[in-house]
């Protein structure tokens, strides 16, 4: 065996989950059913998910980044609940390797994470603990904001750790494209869930106008190439043009580093009931040159 990698960077949204009906984003449903078949049939033997939290899971204490060696579901914006199966020795193992390599990343020993990792890991792969994971959480929702280059940095580095291992690894990550969410926008503090209902249902409609799907499609047409370099001169502030919810973006960057491979474009839409741009990218699987 040897170490095979592919890359998956899909947007999430609450308003995703609550469309029972889907009445909405029918190109991104078809996208997702197609990068959920390709994941089936490839077959990864572990998963590494690159997530964000919507001030939810993280609190008092708030990294930049943090390896996670024990999770649940927390089942917020009708995300799933249950246990994730992280394997605990890899994780350890990993950070360690990151910690050598002078990235000073946190680790969280159990925490019950949002639908920045619940949404997208269950339509992805069935269920929260389908399949062998590691979270890998990278703040996207308020200071300490890294920049975003970093995040590309530090996926280059987890992919160093598992090219020396045969494991046949699927990196995700999870969020944007753009939109501005009213309780991201309108607060640095985190909220209670009447709180946040009631905040975003006031100022809704103004944030269905705040997706940029120019600007969307010119992140997708960049990811396209396998030069992957081109990401450390993304600012924050770049980031911020596109509403605060596209800072999530860091969680693409990081998966697409790790990947190292140009990704297609699978699916597009701008989701205005979703207050969304919806996008899914995909590479295809690569093995190492080792």
């Amino acid at each position: 065996m040897s170490y095979e990698a592919m890359t998956l960077c899909m947007s999430h949204s609450p308003g995703f989950a609550r469309d029972r009906e889907e009445t909405y984003g029918h190109a991104f449903r078809a996208g997702l059913a197609e990068v959920r078949d390709a994941v089936r049939d490839w077959d990864p033997s572990l998963v590494v998910f690159f997530g964000s939290d919507h001030r939810r899971a993280f609190g008092e204490v708030l990294p930049s980044a943090s390896v996670v060696q024990s999770a649940e579901g927390l089942g917020d914006s009708e995300s799933p609940t249950g246990p994730y199966d992280v394997p605990a020795p890899l994780a350890k193992d990993l950070t360690r390797h990151l910690l050598a390599a002078d990235y000073d990343i946190a680790v969280t020993r159990h925490i019950a994470l949002d639908h920045g990792f619940g949404q997208t890991a269950a339509d992805v792969l069935g269920a929260l603990d389908a399949r062998p994971l590691i979270p890998i959480f990278l703040n996207c929702a308020t200071l300490p904001l890294t920049r975003p280059g970093r995040s590309a940095a530090i996926g280059r580095e987890v992919a160093r750790y598992f090219e020396a291992t045969d494991e046949r690894v699927l990196y995700i990550g999870s969020g944007g494209m753009s939109h501005n969410p009213p309780t991201l926008a309108l607060t640095d503090e985190g909220l209670g869930e009447e709180e946040r209902r009631a905040l975003s249902a006031a100022h809704r409609e103004a944030a269905k106008d705040d997706i940029r799907p120019d600007w969307d499609r010119e992140m997708l047409t960049r990811m396209q190439s396998a030069d992957t370099s081109w990401v450390d001169d993304i600012t924050s502030e770049f980031l911020q043009t596109a509403g605060v919810g596209a800072h999530e973006l860091r969680t693409w960057f990081a998966a697409y580093a790790a990947g190292a491979q140009g990704m297609r474009t699978v699916a597009y839409e701008p989701v205005r009931e979703w207050l969304t741009g919806m996008g899914i990218a995909l590479s295809q699987p690569a093995k190492s040159a080792a």
